[in-house]
């Protein structure tokens, strides 16, 4: 798989970031083809993207390894499932500052593989777009741990590839298809968490001084669903404040304390 020479130009924004991906993808594996990469390949750009020196990766930690371990303090990067950090964390924030990158894909452009020839189509951009407030639904999952002073947060916004093999339950074997890997092509952008306090940033300014789901949604540009989790957790954080009902729809206001 040749490289395109529009990810290269991308890329070039933020040369850590390429370095990194160099190292993980090489040139060799992209002349080679699609092949030859890893399944796990955001992961290891952006544990690299971090701490290149890999001397301070995979640290055995008491009964856990940590992603990276680097003067006092850990960081873990998370693709999905929170749920499985949960002991992680337990074992880690009492000891450690811990941060928890989560990768985003906000522009995808699919290709598929025909697992019988090896061959990939033509890559097309996925109507589907990522923003920040996808994390929420991540959060939930570790929302015991969210208030801990040591817990950090740090959302990365990628474009990328997403490779999946044509082996779905469909006529175009498309549906139910296994995913294969992802090749980052650009950091669009770096979100911090770092205190309680920073969870203000996903409260869009223009909501009214009460508010419901359904307004909180169409100002920040999501689902309803998606935003009553959003809520949930900054309720808990105590970003805003839950202050009676209108009919069925619960109401909030953003807690100025």
């Amino acid at each position: 798989m040749p490289v395109k020479k529009d990810l290269q130009e991308e890329t070039k924004s933020n040369p850590r970031f390429e370095e990194a991906r160099k190292k993980i993808i090489g040139i060799d594996r992209q002349r080679f083809g699609i092949g030859t990469l890893s399944e796990k390949t955001v992961h290891a750009i952006l544990k690299n993207y971090y701490e290149p020196d890999e001397d301070r990766q995979e640290i055995p930690i008491g009964n856990f390894v940590a992603d990276i371990y680097s003067d006092g303090e850990i960081i873990e990067i998370q693709t999905r499932q929170f749920n499985k950090l949960r002991d992680k964390l337990a074992a880690f924030l009492p000891l450690y500052p811990v941060t928890i990158v989560y990768p985003i894909p906000r522009e995808k452009y699919l290709i598929w593989i025909d697992e019988e020839s090896g061959e990939c189509s033509p890559r097309r951009k996925s109507p589907a777009k990522g923003n920040p407030y996808l994390t929420f639904e991540e959060l939930y999952k570790i929302k015991m741990f969210l208030k801990d002073p040591n817990l950090r947060l740090r959302i990365v916004l990628l474009d990328m590839e997403e490779y999946r093999l044509l082996n779905g339950w469909s006529k175009d074997k498309k549906k139910g298809s296994s995913r294969f890997d992802r090749i980052p092509s650009r950091l669009v952008e770096e979100i911090s968490v770092d205190c309680i306090q920073d969870y203000m940033q996903f409260v869009p300014y223009d909501l009214p001084e009460e508010f419901s789901s359904k307004q909180f949604a169409k100002s920040a540009h999501i689902p309803v669903a998606l935003a009553r989790t959003v809520l949930n957790i900054l309720t808990f954080t105590e970003t805003v404040e839950r202050i009676g009902k209108q009919g069925n729809m619960i109401l909030y206001r953003v807690n100025e304390g």
